[in-house]
């Protein structure tokens, strides 16, 4: 036996430790977020109190439906019947306004201005996108692909035994990724993920006919209603299976 062997370890050797995952990361970083946001199961709320926080209450509705709600109307009521286009400078320059708004009114009250200032620059690239282009469709190109790209990662995520879901919700309840030797919880997260997918693919198999068509106001309009109004009751049966799977506290 060498004498490095028989030596105890002492307070100022350095124990090598093995780096996490990269499934570690990505889960810390999505249950993080979660928990940001609101949906975090070791909490006593309700699902209603959950999915509210998570959308950002009332000013996140509004930060999220206003800008868009804008240029659909705006857009609308100014078309030219000869070239059937509305006013793009009006109708994005008020749905930009409102995003700057917003922005600047979380920075005002010192709350987290993450969401506003991810919305605003959103808007703001879809509206230069749409101007460069003169074409009111193409202010919505960059939720497409921003849908297949959600889509994508959930359904490969699925396939590969590694849903985004499982992911997430094994550092919010603090098992890490310990769910995937229950199949019972690989499964639901499974299927869940599946569903999130399904969710994007929808909104591009409904929408995508309607940007090729030119019909801004068609297209606008089902992207609020298949935003916010589809998203909430999916945050919410989310939350209630993975609060369902989560370990009880002894009270």
């Amino acid at each position: 036996m060498s004498d490095d062997a028989a030596r105890p370890a002492r307070d100022g050797d350095r124990v090598p430790l093995e780096p996490p995952s990269a499934a570690d990361t990505l889960g810390a970083a999505l249950g993080g977020a979660a928990r940001r946001a609101g949906l975090d199961p070791a909490a006593h709320a309700t699902t209603g109190a959950a999915v509210w926080s998570a959308m950002g209450g009332w000013r996140g509705i509004l930060e999220s439906v206003l800008p868009s709600l804008a240029f659909v109307v705006l857009f609308t009521v100014t078309i030219d019947p000869e070239t059937r286009q509305g006013n793009l400078w009006v109708s994005l320059g008020v749905s930009v306004g409102l995003a700057v708004v917003f922005t600047l009114a979380r920075l005002i009250a010192k709350s987290p201005p993450s969401a506003a200032i991810g919305g605003l620059l959103a808007t703001a690239g879809a509206a230069a996108l749409a101007l460069l282009t003169g074409r009111g469709q193409d202010n919505f190109v960059l939720g497409f692909f921003t849908n297949g790209a959600y889509g994508t990662a959930f359904l490969v995520s699925a396939l590969v035994g590694w849903p985004l879901i499982g992911l997430a919700a094994g550092y919010l309840i603090g098992e890490g990724t310990r769910w995937r030797a229950d199949r019972r919880k690989k499964r639901a997260y499974t299927w869940l993920s599946v569903a999130w997918a399904a969710l994007f693919a929808a909104r591009l198999i409904v929408q995508l006919p309607l940007y090729f068509a030119g019909d801004v106001t068609a297209l606008g309009t089902l992207k609020i209603v298949m935003g916010l109004p589809l998203f909430a009751p999916m945050l919410a049966v989310t939350w209630l299976v993975v609060r369902s799977l989560s370990p009880r506290r002894e009270s």
